[in-house]
């Protein structure tokens, strides 16, 4: 199984120097530490890594400390040996991530998947942020018949060892890496869809998000939610095309004292396509909650 090598795709990896490996738990980790302030965890989505950060990293550093890690299998930190990622198991996996590198978030930002990460290492006491910002996230099942054959779906393609193979050389094709993302409703810049084709086009990176999709278990954190006590902001775009807005909305409504905030005219990449404005709603959510 072919996977992304730091000296060829990490060459001219975004935040570069900001980049370190660190051994935790069951993986070797690629991980990107800077910044000044608060500390500040940040968890990308399925399919992504550390490098969907880039645009938005410089805004957020002048503010905060920065830890992002590339989650298991995902970009080039390893996979885990038996190929499952539940969603407990990657959260599991994060924490001891943070164990090692001895930081306590003050605060987290999710991106879709990420943000059910955040919220399920809170519920488990993982951490104990002061908020959690999910942005686009991904948090509860799909509706109707869709919350039971997506993951059906994804688990039988996970589970055919040719699958990975065969979706990383059709990722070889232009075309087949640009409509992926236009689904997303978001436009993003000719560097940040080179980074994603790039790491599309090995299959162990391929493999670690066919694995999330089909052990990623949200109707056990959608039944959880209400416990939740950590303060949460939800950041909407209202262009999503992979999570439709009124179903982050709907977390609101669980979630005791959750706040929305719209980010108009953006899609599911929206701190790709417009970071200047994803980051003044990060810092706008995070200075209330602390009272500027």
């Amino acid at each position: 199984m072919s996977r992304p090598d730091w000296q060829r795709e990490g060459r001219s990896w975004p935040n570069r120097e900001a980049s370190t490996f660190v051994r935790a738990g069951s993986h070797r980790w690629h991980v990107q530490r800077g910044g000044s302030g608060p500390n500040m965890l940040l968890l990308h989505g399925t399919g992504a890594a550390t490098h969907s950060w880039g645009p938005i990293w410089p805004l957020l550093a002048e503010r905060f400390t920065l830890l992002a890690p590339d989650l298991p299998g995902h970009g080039f930190t390893s996979p885990r040996a038996s190929g499952i990622l539940s969603l407990p198991y990657v959260s599991r996996a994060v924490a001891d991530l943070l164990r090692e590198e001895d930081f306590a978030p003050h605060y987290v930002l999710g991106h879709s998947a990420g943000a059910a990460i955040a919220l399920r290492m809170a519920l488990d006491g993982l951490i104990a942020p002061e908020r959690i910002v999910a942005l686009a996230g991904a948090i509860l099942p799909m509706g109707g018949a869709a919350r039971h054959l997506f993951p059906a779906a994804a688990k039988l393609l996970f589970l055919n060892p040719l699958v990975p193979s065969l979706m990383a050389w059709r990722a070889r094709s232009t075309g087949a890496v640009d409509r992926m993302l236009a689904q997303t409703g978001s436009r993003i810049d000719a560097r940040q869809r080179d980074l994603y084709a790039s790491l599309f086009r090995h299959s162990s990176h391929v493999d670690a998000a066919l694995a999330l999709m089909a052990n990623w278990d949200l109707e056990a954190l959608a039944r959880d939610l209400p416990q939740l006590e950590t303060p949460l902001t939800l950041l909407v775009p209202e262009g999503d095309g992979f999570v439709p807005p009124a179903q982050q909305r709907e977390v609101a409504k669980v979630v005791e004292g959750a706040e929305v905030r719209a980010l108009p005219g953006l899609g599911h990449l929206a701190h790709e396509e417009d970071a200047e404005a994803v980051a003044r709603a990060i810092e706008g959510a995070v200075a209330d909650a602390i009272g500027e």
